[in-house]
């Protein structure tokens, strides 16, 4: 299982949320930049960056920004937030981001996902953010009515290979990620999944290790020190 270091920009600062409300942010540090370069030389092999400023415009708010760190460090960038159209997926991509996470696009734009997908393959992704196990959508902001099953199935039969689920009500909270639910998707399809949302430490890494899950993303936890990422790291390697 990898670990994904995450970085959430709003108003090109690093900031976590809690529950993914945007009143209860905070700042964790000074520049995404130095961010990512630490979360390299701590050893990381991919960085998650989030544009909570595009989740919630529909916008790229943060891309400039974004694709300077990607320039800057050596190691992948996956990016999420305000990605709505071919042109967005681009301009990424074609200035050296290695993963494109859409969210709200890959439910309201059918056509779309299946054209990114056609052109970009296993550099698309989809996140999967829910609450009551509803798919969210706009930033968490609007519920899709959409059961995160159903549309896991759905993007599976459309080709994507990547998944990333966030329980929302886990986010930011540190109580641990919802296993219960990803096992049951992980039964459910055959995508690499990756976990987001409510890790604390390593007991949490290692339940997640051995739903035998693709990936794990990890952000306050980092940024509290309640977890080491060259802990989580090594821990993913043993075995």
């Amino acid at each position: 299982m990898i670990i994904i270091p995450a970085i959430d920009i709003i108003e090109k600062k690093p900031v976590r949320l809690y529950q993914g409300d945007y009143s209860k942010k905070e700042e964790v540090g000074h520049s995404v930049l130095e961010i990512a370069q630490a979360f390299e030389s701590q050893g990381a092999k991919w960085i998650h960056c989030v544009d909570l400023d595009g989740a919630k415009s529909g916008k790229k708010e943060n891309a400039k920004l974004i694709c300077q760190v990607s320039k800057q460090v050596s190691i992948p960038i996956e990016v999420g937030g305000g990605i709505r159209n071919m042109e967005d997926i681009s301009f990424y991509l074609d200035n050296g981001i290695s993963r494109i996470i859409l969210g709200t696009a890959a439910i309201e734009n059918e056509n779309l996902l299946k054209e990114a997908i056609q052109k970009y393959k296993d550099k698309i992704a989809v996140g999967i953010d829910c609450k009551d196990g509803m798919v969210c959508v706009n930033g968490w902001l609007e519920n899709s009515h959409i059961h995160y099953i159903d549309f896991a199935r759905k993007m599976e039969s459309l080709g994507v290979s990547t998944l990333i689920f966030t329980d929302i009500s886990k986010d930011g909270t540190l109580q641990g990620p919802n296993l219960e639910m990803l096992k049951e998707l992980k039964e459910n399809v055959n995508c690499n999944i990756i976990a987001s949302g409510g890790i604390k430490d390593l007991s949490h890494i290692q339940s997640l290790k051995e739903l035998d899950l693709y990936g794990a993303i990890t952000g306050k936890a980092m940024y509290t020190k309640s977890l080491d990422l060259k802990d989580a790291l090594k821990l993913c390697k043993e075995g």
